[in-house]
């Protein structure tokens, strides 16, 4: 009997190590960090799933080759598919990068990738983000050679032309009526009144604690604002991610830093009706376009 490629690996720690890789990839791929983890998680259950009937040889490849496919039906259900195949496939010279031009790429905003063509678009993440050789991009895109050439290629030509451009666009600021929410629950845990906060959650108020667990109904997500009494390694700030409002959280020890991870608040008539909070999931801020509300 064959041995099982499976046996000799934990599965739970291989998925753990590669979430932050393969977020970072379905991110760029979607155009946004959080829709990017909501892709994330339907391709790790759908890995989950189909791990109970077949066998990778190459785990990595093949949850990539998941996550690839995951995000072709995220765009396709939003109604923006575009062409995957080029008519022409040209031989093209796809060389690594110099570090310069690759440190460039790896930079560019989640919005600049949404304008490549998917295929260039993958192509370019899967090589000079993440660092892939061509023929693993071939296997993961299930494209030729010459045709991951050419993508590659033009998506790189975009790209530099692309990075010529002013980059004007402004988001517009918070309203008030959000302003005055997140200001108020800000204050609140700021202040380590989560009495006052439990007072402004819904009875039945739903909690994603992202890459750790679901709550659902104010018993069980008062527990979650005990835990954060218990630590002191945040400090919050109104804010936007991705233009949507949201609460930036920063180590109170580097005030002027970057934010660490966010949370995103939903209400429903007057109550706080939804959680969602990226503590344990904090490479989803990696490339998100993050904004302190200055109001």
């Amino acid at each position: 009997m064959a041995p099982d490629p499976l046996a000799t690996v934990d599965v739970e720690a291989l998925l753990a190590r590669m979430r932050p890789k393969l977020h970072r990839y379905c991110a760029r791929m979607v155009g946004s960090v959080i829709d990017g983890e909501d892709v994330l998680q339907d391709a790790l259950i759908k890995a989950m799933e189909a791990l109970q009937s077949v066998t990778p040889v190459n785990m990595e490849g093949w949850l990539f080759r998941i996550a690839h496919n995951t995000a072709l039906d995220f765009l396709r259900r939003r109604n923006r598919q575009e062409a995957l195949h080029s008519a022409e496939e040209v031989e093209m010279i796809a060389d690594r990068l110099d570090d310069v031009e690759s440190r460039q790429i790896a930079a560019t905003s989640l919005r600049t990738f949404m304008r490549l063509p998917v295929a260039q678009r993958s192509s370019v993440i899967l090589m000079d983000v993440l660092g892939c050789s061509l023929a693993e991009v071939c296997d993961i895109m299930d494209f030729s050679l010459p045709a991951v050439k050419a993508a590659l290629h033009r998506g790189r030509t975009q790209l530099r032309e692309f990075a010529g451009e002013p980059d004007d666009v402004s988001q517009p600021g918070l309203s008030e009526a959000d302003r005055t929410r997140l200001s108020a629950y800000v204050g609140h845990f700021n202040a380590r009144d989560f009495d006052a906060i439990r007072a402004m959650i819904a009875d039945d108020v739903r909690l994603e604690l992202v890459n750790r667990t679901r709550l659902k109904g104010k018993a069980e997500v008062s527990n979650y604002f005990g835990n954060y009494s218990k630590v002191s390694d945040w400090h919050l700030v109104t804010g936007q991610v991705e233009g949507r409002p949201a609460i930036l959280v920063f180590d109170p020890n580097e005030p002027a830093g970057r934010a660490k991870y966010f949370m995103l608040l939903d209400w429903s008539a007057g109550k706080l009706a939804t959680i969602r909070d990226f503590r344990h999931a904090a490479y989803v801020i990696d490339g998100a376009e993050c904004v302190v509300d200055r109001g």
